[in-house]
């Protein structure tokens, strides 16, 4: 039987990750695309030795080298999955790609897999943070990098998706168990979200997904953060956290769950919320210097 699908995965000094994604997904025997924007490490040895086929891309953003990725691997199978290099294909989800058969989703041209997310090795299972669906499966030339997004890197297809529910995705990025390096990582990450949202409201940047609560993950994603954009600033990083841990059981999740929603549901919307007024004043003091 011909092989039905290609994985892509990013990479920049994934030595601690590659090898656990690449064991993941070696029984799969489906093409590997690594793009990689200049590692330091043994990141590309291990893709080669692998057999992986190798690009080289510098970084500028998530959804532009997505968007490289998909446009120059030279994938040949219909589907392409692209994933993360610290995330893990479980047993489950390998078994669920096996029976893959293309005739039973002759009319589908995405599929979403569950994700399971882990911070310093705890499961966040509350929070909102499960079951996540993320659009990780289209077919090649059909699905596309959202580039109306300068951090998220979404993916967007046309026409139906379908969602597995059972088989997961586990994602722990073993460097943030360095509360330095998750800091750092975020407060760059700040940077590119509070540009966005001041190019959105500035009607400098559109959405591409309709927001939709009862349409796809996705577009449910796009209705609420389209309702994020109107709440007062510094007073919706209190709301989120909030609903985190009290309407969405985040204080379940234990300590460590409890430091990770405070950091990402409140510290990080707390700092783009000051950057955004920065990014406000200083073009307020640029147009009175003119």
């Amino acid at each position: 039987m011909s092989v039905l699908y290609s994985f892509i995965v990013l990479t920049f000094n994934e030595e601690k990750h590659l090898p656990r994604f690449l064991a993941s997904v070696t029984d799969l025997n489906a093409p590997v695309f690594v793009v990689d924007s200049g590692s330091t490490d043994g990141t590309v040895k291990i893709a080669e030795d692998f057999g992986a086929v190798v690009l080289i891309n510098a970084f500028e953003n998530h959804p532009k080298q997505w968007d490289f990725a998909l446009k120059n691997c030279p994938v040949q199978t219909p589907w392409v999955i692209c994933l993360d290099a610290d995330q893990v294909v479980t047993q489950e989800l390998k078994q669920q790609l096996i029976n893959f058969n293309e005739a039973d989703y002759a009319n589908v041209n995405g599929i979403y897999f569950n994700r399971k997310n882990f911070f310093k090795g705890r499961w966040i299972k509350h929070g909102g943070y499960f079951p996540f669906y993320l659009l990780k499966m289209f077919r090649f030339g059909i699905g596309y990098s959202d580039l109306s997004e300068k951090m998220d890197h979404r993916f967007v297809v046309t026409g139906k998706a379908e969602i597995w529910r059972n088989g997961y995705l586990l994602e722990e990025n073993l460097k943030e168990n360095n509360i330095s390096f998750w800091i750092a990582k975020h407060n760059h990450y700040s940077d590119l979200v509070a540009i966005q949202e001041v190019e959105r409201m500035q009607a400098l940047n559109t959405k591409t997904e309709h927001p939709r609560f009862w349409g796809s993950p996705n577009e449910r994603k796009a209705w609420y953060k389209e309702r994020w954009y109107k709440l007062p600033r510094y007073v919706r990083p209190a709301l989120y956290f909030t609903q985190r841990m009290i309407f969405q059981l985040g204080i379940l999740d234990g300590r460590t769950g409890v430091i990770f929603h405070f950091l990402q549901g409140f510290w990080f919307r707390l700092v783009v919320d000051i950057k955004i007024d920065e990014l406000l004043k200083q073009q307020t003091d640029d147009r009175r210097a003119k």
